[in-house]
């Protein structure tokens, strides 16, 4: 019913938004556009209160609704593949249907892989949740950040689960219908000071953004100052040259004086992102992700937009989720998956999720800890990536251990700031050379361009202080010192640019810390300058 009314919205909007166009031809909203916005934000109101009622309800009855989402993945797999029968029996479900390993896609260059964990098919209904209360409590957190004409998204891929391009342009974002190139969506935010909200798929993607907005600034500008016809802007294009002069921190707030929230979608790989950007160009703004994804799709709901860390309630389902608890050291594996109602507050867990066209339980690899409760939900916070952890000799040094590492010993090396990195085990490159296994360590930087040998040993020291495992293996001369090595200025975004380009990547790109294959360790080891 909600899909229906508001396809009908979308109807009855498009007449007006036409109009619109034809009775305004400068960038000042009509009292059309106005009233297309109050008719929009009242529909949204009653579609939201009818969301949060059936949030609350599926919250409060938690084991019959995962019962429900269960019950519909089995449905979707009735036939000579289920081997269940229709019986909605945990023991029975767990028995027949072992778990099995979310593939890393990004990584692969062909073939082979199992379909993501989190089709299409849940996303209709939870995509759609996530992004009319992402949207409500967004207004509520930061009062008039959604008014007519605040809001520029500044990629082609929106932060937004349900990409619903007539919502987005009732809603005021002054974004053009239909741009394939990233560019004009750039240069239309850049035209428009008085934004509020500004919008990027991924930290990542927006990081991309704000590098190529320093690289290209003139030729932005000359862009800007030309304008539209009739509508030359050179004091903007001023402005943007001003800004630029005075160098990365605050670059955002010194474009759009009014900005107060950056919108993106969390994934992994995008903390090193999200700190970059709060450190430099996006200083002084906060940051909010609507919905947590993994594995290209919807797991968890948004609702605290004022956190400055993301926090993501698990909702009972669709898609059927299980908690694989995490046990301490590497070898050591969970026997069974708990239910979301009997999540411990403190412990973590890793995201089992069933896919219902396979019915295949997949583990996403994805570590969260739980941080507290809503009704009988757990509310989580992302931790790490079990695919992305280090080992080349068994010490299991986690993607969250060592991107702490990595912080400190940055913060050591005088005027650097860390923009990307990315991990090799020595086996990769077969860079023995005679030594004992180690890491390969690449990292991107602004403020520093060159690394002094006092300042390569700085991480090894910070890895040995983060996991004594790793300092005895040190000490036995088992595994060899990490050796740092700088790349050059867009040489990360190159890299998600060739990882983008491949036919099994998701959306949002789940940046790689750790790489497995030779060719992209090769992708980096060639853009080395120190």
């Amino acid at each position: 019913m909600l899909l229906w009314l508001l396809l009908l919205l979308s109807l009855l909007l498009l007449p007006l938004a036409l109009l619109r166009q034809q009775w305004s031809q400068d960038t000042r909203w009509s009292w059309i556009a106005r009233l297309q916005h109050r008719v929009v934000w009242g529909v949204l109101g009653w579609a939201t209160t009818w969301q949060w009622r059936r949030l609350e309800q599926s919250t409060v009855h938690m084991n019959q609704s995962q019962q429900q989402a269960l019950r519909w993945c089995l449905q979707g797999a009735q036939g000579p593949r289920c081997p269940l029968g229709g019986s909605t029996e945990m023991s029975t479900f767990r028995n027949h249907l072992p778990l099995t390993k979310a593939s890393q896609a990004q990584e692969e260059e062909s073939g082979g892989q199992h379909p993501a964990p989190t089709s299409n098919q849940y996303q209709g209904f939870l995509s759609l949740q996530a992004t009319l209360l992402g949207l409500v409590t967004l207004n509520k957190a930061y009062p008039e950040v959604l008014a007519p004409g605040s809001t520029a998204c500044v990629t082609l891929t929106s932060p937004w689960p349900s990409c619903l391009p007539w919502l987005g342009h009732a809603l005021g974002r002054v974004n053009p219908p239909g741009v394939k190139d990233p560019m004009v969506l750039l240069l239309k935010a850049l035209r428009c000071p008085g934004l509020r909200v500004l919008e990027a798929g991924t930290a990542v993607e927006l990081l991309d953004v704000f590098l190529g907005l320093e690289a290209d600034g003139e030729g932005l500008a000359v862009a800007i100052a030309t304008g539209n016809p009739g509508a030359p802007l050179p004091r903007r294009a001023a402005e943007l040259r001003q800004a630029l002069q005075q160098g990365p921190r605050g670059l955002a707030l010194r474009l759009w004086p009014k900005l107060q929230v950056v919108v993106t979608l969390d994934a992994g790989g995008q903390a090193e992102a999200v700190a970059a950007l709060g450190a430099l160009w996006c200083q002084g703004l906060a940051f909010f992700s609507p919905a947590y994804v993994a594995s290209g799709g919807v797991v968890g709901l948004n609702l605290w937009p004022e956190q400055p860390r993301g926090l993501y309630l698990l909702t009972p389902g669709p898609p059927f989720t299980e908690l694989l608890p995490v046990k301490e050291g590497a070898q050591k594996e969970a026997t069974s998956t708990l239910l979301l109602a009997e999540a411990q507050e403190g412990k973590e867990y890793e995201l089992v999720l069933t896919d219902r066209v396979s019915l295949t339980r997949c583990r996403l690899g994805d570590v969260v800890r739980v941080v507290g409760t809503y009704n009988q939900c757990p509310v989580i916070r992302f931790t790490c990536r079990l695919g992305q952890a280090l080992s080349v000799r068994g010490e299991d040094i986690g993607e969250d251990i060592f991107s702490r590492a990595l912080s400190q010993a940055v913060g050591q090396w005088p005027g650097a700031k860390l923009l990307d990195y990315g991990c090799v085990e020595s086996s990769i490159l077969d860079s023995f050379e005679g030594s004992a296994p180690h890491y390969e360590v690449f990292v991107e930087l602004r403020g520093l361009r060159n690394l002094s040998e006092e300042n390569r040993d700085k991480l090894d020291h910070c890895l040995q202080e983060a996991s004594p495992r790793y300092k005895s293996l040190r000490f036995r001369g088992s595994v060899g010192p990490a050796r740092v090595h700088l790349v050059g200025p867009g040489a990360f975004r190159a890299l998600r640019a060739a990882l983008s380009a491949c036919p099994s990547s998701l959306f949002p790109p789940e940046m790689p810390r750790v790489l497995r294959y030779r060719h992209l360790a090769q992708f980096l080891q060639r853009r080395v300058v120190s």
